[in-house]
């Protein structure tokens, strides 16, 4: 394959029953698709089926909406909800960031290298403490102070910001602001969060220091989807490390913080080539 010629993404969920690969795999054949990868799943409990399917097309003279017209056959078939993206177009990320610069550092230097292929119309932030990182990546850095008095204001412009940079996925690396249940109900599925513990355990806030409390022997990180729910949200990826007795807060929050940047890092990732699915209070997460 070369960058002439790109190649699709298919995701597709429908209910679960007999035949639905064959006749995916049969209509991408008929058209000349070269499958480059597919994977899915049954879920028992819910009798939803998930499919994600990469091809490149072969024949000449491909597009969308003719793909589009000869799937809608097989689509109504299953009862089909499904996607089709071009694996050329890179996906627009906004980040949020306060005032830890790990999670920020991390994915910009991963954006720079291309290990994470998506475009960052800016970073946003509370905080003017990590201006110089995005201007040092020649990123746009916005300020957007909140307060309690302030936080509705403030919120109304996040909300023009995500809407004027197009983002199709808003990324908060270590954004120490809760969002409102409006904002969250705005963007389903599209705002991924990095909280600093190994979720459902210590959720909130200074959970190094309630994990020092309890004596932990693992210590982790939980990357999810946000909802109006604190901490609440479908979880997309997790990583721990170990900890001991003779580890204080700091020491743990000094592990953690190598651990939050891989976790969200791995989550984004596996969003941008859209192998995570929500599935009522969970994910799938099609690797």
């Amino acid at each position: 394959m070369t960058d002439a010629t790109p190649s699709f993404v298919l995701t597709a969920v429908c209910p679960d029953t007999v035949g639905i690969v064959a006749a995916v795999a049969g209509y991408l054949t008929g058209e000349q698709c070269f499958i480059e990868e597919s994977s899915h799943f049954g879920d028992p409990a819910t009798g939803t089926f998930f499919m994600r399917t990469r091809f490149t097309p072969r024949a000449p003279g491909f597009s969308r909406g003719g793909f589009a017209a000869g799937f809608a056959a097989i689509a109504g078939r299953f009862g089909m909800d499904w996607q089709l993206h071009d694996t050329s177009l890179l996906p627009r990320v906004l980040v949020l960031v306060s005032k830890y610069d790990h999670c920020l550092n991390d994915l910009l230097y991963r954006y720079r290298t291309g290990a994470l292929r998506m475009t960052i119309p800016a970073v946003v932030s509370n905080h003017l403490a990590l201006a110089g990182l995005a201007e040092w990546h020649r990123l746009p850095y916005l300020h957007v102070p909140v307060t309690p008095e302030t936080k509705p204001a403030a919120e109304a412009r996040l909300l023009e910001v995500i809407e004027d940079t197009k983002a199709d996925l808003i990324v908060l690396a270590r954004y120490m602001q809760v969002l409102s249940a409006d904002v969250c109900a705005r963007y389903p599925g599209r705002i991924i969060n990095i909280h600093h513990s190994f979720l459902p355990g210590f959720k909130g806030a200074k959970p190094y220091h309630e994990a020092h409390r309890r004596g932990v022997k693992l210590i982790g990180a939980t990357a999810h989807y946000v909802t109006a729910d604190l901490d609440e949200g479908p979880i997309i990826e997790q990583t721990v490390e170990r900890a001991d007795h003779s580890m204080s807060p700091e020491d743990l929050a000094a592990i953690g913080r190598d651990v939050e940047s891989i976790t969200l890092a791995r989550a984004v990732k596996l969003h941008l080539e859209h192998r995570v699915f929500v599935n009522g209070a969970r994910t799938v997460v099609l690797r």
